[in-house]
């Protein structure tokens, strides 16, 4: 664990996901279980730009080839191509995105920091073939389906 990736505010989970480290109670990196949280209800309320950026800014903590790298840049895909889709009507570009999405998030654990893994890769192969399957759908994190709080939108501003 790097000192930059600590903060000792992020609160644990309901759960025991992949990232808790439940011996020494925390997480194994704060800062990406804070963008974790942050992106994913971001992404649930359709700020698919804000939930890109909130994922983006944490994929630089980590060096290529890091299970935290892979997620997170995975994640940064997902919410672009939602971004394509429902911005730009672009499916084409939604496909192109997703197929990446999926290759980086290959391998990763089904409940990484919280989300179901599972469910979004399972999601966007679907998306592949019928992109009208992503209308309606949210993100699990933590058993529930978030939606955005102020703080949310208020985290993916000072990103900028």
């Amino acid at each position: 664990m790097d000192e930059h990736t600590r903060d000792p505010t992020v609160e644990p989970p309901p759960g025991n996901p992949t990232g808790w480290l439940a011996s020494a109670g925390r997480w194994e990196h704060d800062t990406l279980r804070r963008a974790t949280v942050h992106g994913v209800r971001l992404y649930n309320a359709g700020a698919f730009h804000e939930s890109h950026d909130c994922f983006e800014s944490e994929w630089y903590n980590y060096g290529a080839g890091t299970t935290e790298s892979a997620f997170a840049h995975g994640m940064v895909q997902v919410a672009a191509g939602a971004y394509k889709h429902f911005d730009f009507e672009n499916d084409d570009g939604m496909r192109s995105l997703f197929e990446t999405a999926l290759q980086y998030l290959h391998g990763v654990p089904n409940d990484y920091y919280g989300v179901d893994l599972l469910d979004v890769r399972t999601t966007l192969t679907n998306a592949l073939a019928d992109p009208t399957v992503l209308d309606g759908w949210r993100i699990e994190l933590d058993g529930e389906r978030p939606e955005a709080r102020p703080g949310d939108y208020e985290h993916a501003e000072r990103l900028e």
